[in-house]
């Protein structure tokens, strides 16, 4: 697999760009990078401090620092200031940000790379939109493309109820990027949180002692603390990291369907909802392969994995 990952960079996109890096057989070609859980001045040094704990190397393209239109509100309040959860130990960074844009990057390794790409948005649209609206054409290059975000029952968790935070933040991207690809799969905030890892598994892993073991626990307390302790979750969500285990391994897809999904961009209680017409009666074709059920002991062996390796 030749993989190109799309990230705000905050503690689940971290977890996810872990289990990227472990997976054997895949080719991280780029990591591209744009504002949203967190500014892109702190999205940049997450990345490669992500890429330091691993011991790996890509090509870290950063994007654009903003929505194309909304007021950007930051998601803080569960991934912390510097968007990994206050980490307090920080590895020396030894790589450095490339000097293409990530649009312009997206757009050449598409073009290098035709029908061989599988591209991964933990994120805001927003790069994936621009590179769209510079060439049309740009999504027929890509292979697959699978994106965290949205909501398939109206279960929000964003000031507007019904919308979930990536497509919330940039609801114009998201409106283009759907109009434009064929065929995208989707992976919701509802899905999320029906697929959490019980309370002992996340401790499991958090006890796994090596150093890509202690940065997940290091990267994840705050957030399990919140979840636990406020929301009295009986699970630790997983939003990013189940998307890209199910790009990594199609075969922990349990249930989905293909149906046609717009974004609302204007209502008053409903912009940036996801729209999806479950019955057929907008006449449009499926252009979102929604996911709906997941083996989440699959995903949890895929973690096992990717933190047991030093």
């Amino acid at each position: 697999m030749k993989l190109i990952i799309d990230t705000d960079a905050g503690v689940d996109d971290a977890q996810a760009i872990m289990l990227a890096l472990a997976h054997p057989g895949v080719e991280t070609l780029a990591i591209t990078t744009l504002t949203g859980n967190v500014h892109i001045r702190q999205v940049n040094p997450n990345v490669l401090t992500i890429l330091e704990i691993m011991g790996r190397d890509a090509p870290v393209y950063a994007g654009i620092d903003r929505p194309l239109i909304s007021e950007w509100e930051d998601a803080a309040e569960f991934h912390g200031g510097d968007g990994l959860g206050n980490l307090r130990e920080r590895p020396a960074l030894t790589r450095r940000i490339e000097d293409e844009h990530a649009v312009l990057a997206l757009l050449r390794l598409a073009r290098e790379h035709e029908g061989e790409l599988t591209l991964i948005a933990l994120g805001p649209l927003t790069n994936i939109a621009a590179a769209v609206r510079i060439d049309p054409a740009f999504p027929g290059r890509i292979k697959q493309f699978v994106f965290m975000g949205g909501t398939i029952a109206a279960q929000g968790n964003t000031p507007i109820v019904s919308a979930e935070y990536n497509i919330w933040t940039d609801p114009e991207a998201a409106a283009i990027t759907l109009a434009a690809f064929e065929e995208a799969t989707m992976l919701s905030w509802e899905t999320t949180m029906a697929h959490g890892f019980p309370w002992d598994q996340f401790n499991a892993l958090c006890a796994i002692d090596t150093a890509r073991g202690r940065f997940f626990r290091a990267i994840s307390q705050e957030t399990a603390e919140r979840l636990r302790g406020v929301y009295r979750r009986p699970a630790y969500l997983l939003p990013d990291p189940l998307a890209m285990a199910i790009t990594l391994r199609p075969q922990l897809i349990r249930q989905s369907g293909k149906f046609y999904t717009t974004v609302e961009l204007n209502g008053r209680h409903t912009r940036g909802q996801t729209v999806i017409d479950y019955t057929g009666i907008s006449g449009n074709a499926p252009n979102v392969n929604v996911i709906q059920a997941l083996d989440t002991d699959g995903v949890y062996e895929l973690f096992v994995n990717a933190l047991s390796q030093e």
